[in-house]
């Protein structure tokens, strides 16, 4: 059987690891809160190693196997991984998967997993998010707002991005809105990812542009329904939006990195541009690492040196 076979072939995995997977998976599930997405990409990850571990040794894993895994057995797993065209980021990615999984293997089976634990990930830039210039988002937004033939789809668009920017919404969080959310309150109740829950003002601006289009919008509200619909009545796509944001950039000469999701690092930094607190931020955007949102808010050096020597005590004593 090919390497290339075992990448997804779990009957090569041992009934006792297939067994361990799952209920590691459970336990990041229910305990953990990790989305489904994350599950499911967890579930590739270590499958793959566990069943190339298979093939490399000869014969299925056991627990017990997998115990005893080697430095060379995980460098031979990372230069098969590499070799199939997997990228750095990919690589250390699936690492992380593959040493969770052996973290709590190891406490729940008593061994040491130090040569699981102690294999370096491959380094890698970090692409940091780039948000858009004020005078920017406000252009997209009004270049969006002429783009259609049909006013309420222009309505439709311009109330969604005033979202992402305005309330710093995920594309997915606002287009799961329902006619029930409407009209919008002053506060908006919105289950992120992993099932969190956070609070989030709702500025007039967004309120106004969500309002101008349930106005002209042909298709009924009902509560259960979508808020933002596509031409035909059904959910509108985040690729739709994405496609809009293409077109407005295009036309006014902005980078690939100006995305629906630019415009949700956007509000977080122009948030703390005008003198938000980082971790008021970090709860509006619902990041669970305050590391996440420090990412996001891309405040030039020369800025914060301004606000640095204007207002710390040692610069104005």
């Amino acid at each position: 059987m090919s390497r290339a076979t075992a990448q997804v072939d779990t009957g090569l995995i041992s009934p006792a690891a297939r067994d361990a997977l799952q209920t590691w998976l459970d336990h990041q599930r229910a305990l953990k809160g990790a989305a489904e997405n994350t599950i499911e990409a967890y579930r590739g990850d270590v499958a793959d190693f566990l069943a190339f571990m298979t093939v490399h040794k000869g014969d299925a894993q056991g627990l017990g196997a997998l115990a005893k895994i080697t430095v060379s057995e995980m460098r031979a797993w990372m230069a098969r991984t590499r070799g199939g065209d997997v990228g750095a980021r990919s690589m250390a990615r699936k690492l992380s998967a593959v040493k969770a999984f052996y973290r709590w293997l190891s406490e729940r089976e008593g061994f040491e997993p130090t040569a699981v634990l102690s294999t370096r990930s491959p380094k890698f830039q970090k692409k940091l998010p780039r948000p858009l210039a004020v005078d920017a988002a406000r252009a997209l937004i009004e270049c969006v707002e002429i783009q259609s033939d049909r006013p309420w789809v222009s309505a439709r668009d311009v109330a969604v991005l005033t979202l992402l920017w305005g309330c710093g919404l995920r594309i997915s969080e606002a287009l799961a809105l329902t006619g029930s959310d409407s009209p919008l309150p002053e506060v908006l109740r919105i289950t992120g990812k992993g099932g969190k829950e956070r609070v989030v003002p709702v500025l007039p601006a967004a309120r106004d542009a969500v309002m101008a289009y349930l106005r002209l919008c042909p298709h009924p509200q009902a509560a259960h329904a979508p808020l933002f619909r596509a031409i035909r009545g059904g959910a509108l796509g985040a690729r739709a939006i994405a496609g809009v944001m293409a077109n407005a950039r295009m036309q006014l000469g902005l980078p690939a990195t100006a995305t629906p999701h630019a415009m949700r690092h956007s509000f977080a930094t122009h948030l703390l541009d005008a003198g938000g607190d980082l971790r008021a931020i970090q709860e509006l955007l619902g990041h669970a690492s305050l590391s996440t949102t420090q990412a996001y808010t891309a405040v030039d050096t020369a800025r914060l040196m301004d606000v640095y020597n204007r207002a710390h005590p040692k610069a104005t004593g």
